[in-house]
Protein backbone atom coordinates (compact mmCIF):
# COMPACT_ATOMS: atom_id res chain seq x y z
CA UNK A 1 0.00 0.00 0.00
CA UNK A 2 1.37 3.48 -0.78
CA UNK A 3 2.65 5.23 2.31
CA UNK A 4 1.61 8.59 3.71
CA UNK A 5 4.01 8.67 6.63
CA UNK A 6 7.45 7.75 5.32
CA UNK A 7 9.28 4.51 6.01
CA UNK A 8 12.78 3.83 4.74
CA UNK A 9 11.83 1.55 1.86
CA UNK A 10 13.94 0.90 -1.24
CA UNK A 11 13.27 2.88 -4.39
CA UNK A 12 12.15 0.64 -7.25
CA UNK A 13 11.73 2.48 -10.52
CA UNK A 14 8.91 1.24 -12.73
CA UNK A 15 10.45 0.88 -16.20
CA UNK A 16 7.70 -0.66 -18.31
CA UNK A 17 6.21 1.01 -21.38
CA UNK A 18 2.91 1.46 -19.53
CA UNK A 19 4.78 3.52 -16.90
CA UNK A 20 6.11 6.04 -19.43
CA UNK A 21 3.89 9.11 -19.88
CA UNK A 22 3.86 10.43 -23.45
CA UNK A 23 3.63 14.18 -24.04
CA UNK A 24 4.78 16.63 -26.74
CA UNK A 25 8.14 16.81 -24.93
CA UNK A 26 8.95 13.16 -25.64
CA UNK A 27 6.59 11.88 -28.33
CA UNK A 28 9.26 11.91 -31.06
CA UNK A 29 11.59 9.77 -28.98
CA UNK A 30 8.84 7.33 -27.98
CA UNK A 31 7.74 6.95 -31.60
CA UNK A 32 11.28 6.18 -32.71
CA UNK A 33 11.84 3.69 -29.89
CA UNK A 34 8.62 1.84 -30.70
CA UNK A 35 9.46 1.91 -34.41
CA UNK A 36 13.02 0.69 -33.85
CA UNK A 37 12.91 -1.80 -36.72
CA UNK A 38 12.82 1.16 -39.12
CA UNK A 39 15.91 2.97 -37.80
CA UNK A 40 18.28 4.03 -40.61
CA UNK A 41 21.33 1.74 -40.44
CA UNK A 42 19.66 0.05 -37.40
CA UNK A 43 21.02 2.59 -34.89
CA UNK A 44 19.78 5.53 -32.83
CA UNK A 45 21.20 8.07 -30.36
CA UNK A 46 18.71 9.10 -27.65
CA UNK A 47 19.61 12.40 -25.98
CA UNK A 48 18.07 14.39 -23.17
CA UNK A 49 18.77 16.06 -19.81
CA UNK A 50 19.33 14.04 -16.62
CA UNK A 51 16.12 12.41 -15.43
CA UNK A 52 14.35 12.84 -18.78
CA UNK A 53 13.62 9.14 -19.17
CA UNK A 54 16.59 7.85 -21.19
CA UNK A 55 17.09 4.84 -18.93
CA UNK A 56 13.36 4.15 -18.92
CA UNK A 57 13.17 4.19 -22.72
CA UNK A 58 16.33 2.08 -22.99
CA UNK A 59 14.58 -0.58 -20.91
CA UNK A 60 11.42 -0.24 -22.99
CA UNK A 61 13.50 -0.77 -26.12
CA UNK A 62 15.34 -3.72 -24.59
CA UNK A 63 11.99 -5.35 -23.84
CA UNK A 64 10.87 -4.79 -27.43
CA UNK A 65 14.08 -5.87 -29.13
CA UNK A 66 15.60 -8.37 -26.71
CA UNK A 67 18.64 -6.11 -26.37
CA UNK A 68 21.24 -6.23 -23.66
CA UNK A 69 22.05 -3.02 -21.76
CA UNK A 70 25.57 -1.90 -20.85
CA UNK A 71 26.80 1.42 -19.48
CA UNK A 72 29.43 3.66 -20.98
CA UNK A 73 31.35 3.34 -17.71
CA UNK A 74 31.53 -0.46 -18.10
CA UNK A 75 31.98 -0.89 -21.83
CA UNK A 76 35.76 -0.84 -21.69
CA UNK A 77 35.66 -4.13 -19.76
CA UNK A 78 32.75 -5.70 -21.65
CA UNK A 79 32.87 -8.84 -23.80
CA UNK A 80 32.25 -7.07 -27.10
CA UNK A 81 31.93 -10.15 -29.37
CA UNK A 82 29.31 -11.63 -27.05
CA UNK A 83 27.37 -8.37 -26.76
CA UNK A 84 27.36 -7.99 -30.54
CA UNK A 85 25.51 -11.28 -31.04
CA UNK A 86 22.29 -9.40 -30.23
CA UNK A 87 20.99 -5.86 -30.15
CA UNK A 88 22.64 -3.58 -27.57
CA UNK A 89 21.83 -0.39 -25.66
CA UNK A 90 24.76 1.64 -24.31
CA UNK A 91 23.64 4.03 -21.59
CA UNK A 92 25.55 7.26 -20.92
CA UNK A 93 27.65 6.66 -24.03
CA UNK A 94 29.09 10.18 -23.80
CA UNK A 95 30.95 9.15 -20.64
CA UNK A 96 33.49 7.25 -22.74
CA UNK A 97 35.02 10.52 -23.95
CA UNK A 98 38.76 10.63 -23.28
CA UNK A 99 38.92 6.97 -22.25
CA UNK A 100 40.86 5.18 -24.96
CA UNK A 101 39.81 1.64 -24.04
CA UNK A 102 36.14 2.62 -23.82
CA UNK A 103 36.22 4.48 -27.14
CA UNK A 104 37.85 1.49 -28.84
CA UNK A 105 35.29 -0.84 -27.27
CA UNK A 106 32.34 1.23 -28.49
CA UNK A 107 33.89 1.47 -31.97
CA UNK A 108 34.17 -2.32 -32.20
CA UNK A 109 30.73 -2.84 -30.65
CA UNK A 110 29.19 -0.47 -33.18
CA UNK A 111 30.78 -2.26 -36.12
CA UNK A 112 30.22 -5.84 -34.92
CA UNK A 113 26.63 -5.28 -33.80
CA UNK A 114 25.59 -3.80 -37.13
CA UNK A 115 27.61 -6.37 -39.11
CA UNK A 116 25.65 -9.10 -37.31
CA UNK A 117 22.37 -7.49 -38.43
CA UNK A 118 21.47 -6.28 -34.94
CA UNK A 119 20.49 -2.82 -33.67
CA UNK A 120 22.35 -0.32 -31.48
CA UNK A 121 20.92 2.33 -29.13
CA UNK A 122 23.14 4.93 -27.48
CA UNK A 123 21.90 7.30 -24.77
CA UNK A 124 23.58 10.54 -23.75
CA UNK A 125 22.96 14.01 -22.37
CA UNK A 126 24.48 15.73 -25.41
CA UNK A 127 24.40 15.09 -29.16
CA UNK A 128 27.45 13.26 -30.56
CA UNK A 129 28.85 16.34 -32.32
CA UNK A 130 29.53 17.70 -28.81
CA UNK A 131 31.44 14.61 -27.67
CA UNK A 132 35.17 15.39 -28.01
CA UNK A 133 36.02 11.85 -29.01
CA UNK A 134 39.66 10.99 -29.57
CA UNK A 135 38.89 8.26 -32.12
CA UNK A 136 37.94 9.90 -35.45
CA UNK A 137 36.38 6.75 -36.92
CA UNK A 138 34.06 6.43 -33.93
CA UNK A 139 33.18 10.13 -34.06
CA UNK A 140 32.15 9.89 -37.71
CA UNK A 141 29.95 6.87 -37.03
CA UNK A 142 28.06 8.27 -34.06
CA UNK A 143 27.69 11.71 -35.60
CA UNK A 144 26.04 10.10 -38.61
CA UNK A 145 23.41 8.41 -36.43
CA UNK A 146 19.75 9.42 -36.23
CA UNK A 147 18.95 11.49 -33.10
CA UNK A 148 15.90 11.23 -30.84
CA UNK A 149 15.33 14.11 -28.42
CA UNK A 150 13.83 14.13 -24.94
CA UNK A 151 13.04 17.73 -24.04
CA UNK A 152 12.48 19.43 -20.68
CA UNK A 153 8.97 18.69 -19.39
CA UNK A 154 5.78 20.52 -20.25
CA UNK A 155 3.08 20.91 -17.55
CA UNK A 156 1.46 17.51 -18.10
CA UNK A 157 4.75 15.65 -18.26
CA UNK A 158 6.15 17.35 -15.15
CA UNK A 159 3.09 16.32 -13.13
CA UNK A 160 3.36 12.77 -14.48
CA UNK A 161 7.07 12.60 -13.65
CA UNK A 162 6.43 13.77 -10.09
CA UNK A 163 3.65 11.20 -9.72
CA UNK A 164 5.97 8.43 -10.92
CA UNK A 165 8.85 9.54 -8.69
CA UNK A 166 6.59 9.38 -5.64
CA UNK A 167 5.18 6.01 -6.74
CA UNK A 168 8.70 4.60 -7.18
CA UNK A 169 9.29 5.47 -3.52
CA UNK A 170 5.91 4.01 -2.49
CA UNK A 171 4.73 7.43 -1.30
CA UNK A 172 1.21 8.83 -1.56
CA UNK A 173 1.44 12.63 -1.13
CA UNK A 174 -1.61 14.73 -0.33
CA UNK A 175 -3.70 15.57 -3.43
CA UNK A 176 -2.55 19.21 -3.53
CA UNK A 177 1.19 18.43 -3.28
CA UNK A 178 1.94 17.56 -6.90
CA UNK A 179 -0.04 20.49 -8.40
CA UNK A 180 1.81 22.85 -6.06
CA UNK A 181 5.21 21.41 -6.97
CA UNK A 182 4.46 21.51 -10.70
CA UNK A 183 3.47 25.20 -10.50
CA UNK A 184 6.30 26.46 -8.30
CA UNK A 185 9.42 24.35 -8.89
CA UNK A 186 12.06 24.88 -11.57
CA UNK A 187 10.84 23.13 -14.70
CA UNK A 188 13.40 20.35 -15.02
CA UNK A 189 13.61 16.62 -14.49
CA UNK A 190 16.61 17.00 -12.21
CA UNK A 191 14.76 19.41 -9.92
CA UNK A 192 11.76 17.07 -9.82
CA UNK A 193 14.00 14.20 -8.74
CA UNK A 194 15.74 16.29 -6.08
CA UNK A 195 12.47 17.70 -4.75
CA UNK A 196 10.90 14.26 -4.31
CA UNK A 197 14.06 12.91 -2.65
CA UNK A 198 14.19 15.87 -0.25
CA UNK A 199 10.51 15.50 0.58
CA UNK A 200 11.04 11.83 1.34
CA UNK A 201 14.04 12.64 3.55
CA UNK A 202 12.18 15.40 5.39
CA UNK A 203 9.14 13.23 5.99
CA UNK A 204 11.35 10.47 7.39
CA UNK A 205 13.35 12.81 9.60
CA UNK A 206 10.35 14.74 10.93
CA UNK A 207 7.81 11.91 10.85
CA UNK A 208 5.41 14.09 8.84
CA UNK A 209 3.10 13.26 5.95
CA UNK A 210 4.05 14.66 2.56
CA UNK A 211 1.71 17.61 2.09
CA UNK A 212 1.64 20.97 0.34
CA UNK A 213 2.97 22.59 3.52
CA UNK A 214 6.02 20.34 3.54
CA UNK A 215 6.47 20.95 -0.20
CA UNK A 216 6.58 24.71 0.44
CA UNK A 217 9.36 24.22 2.98
CA UNK A 218 11.37 21.88 0.77
CA UNK A 219 11.17 24.10 -2.31
CA UNK A 220 12.30 27.08 -0.24
CA UNK A 221 15.38 25.11 0.85
CA UNK A 222 16.10 23.96 -2.70
CA UNK A 223 16.18 27.60 -3.83
CA UNK A 224 18.75 28.58 -1.16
Amino acid sequence: MPRQLSFDLPVRAALGREDFFVSPANVQAVTLIEGWQNWPDRKLVLIGPPGAGKTHLAHVWAALSGARIVTGADIGNADIPTLATGSVAVEDADRIVGKCAAEEALFHLHNLTLAEGNALLLTACRPPNLWPLGLPDLASRVQGTLLAHLHEPDDALLAAVLTKLFADRQIAPSPDTIPYLARHMERSFDTARRAVARLDEAALAERRPITRALAVEVLDKLRE
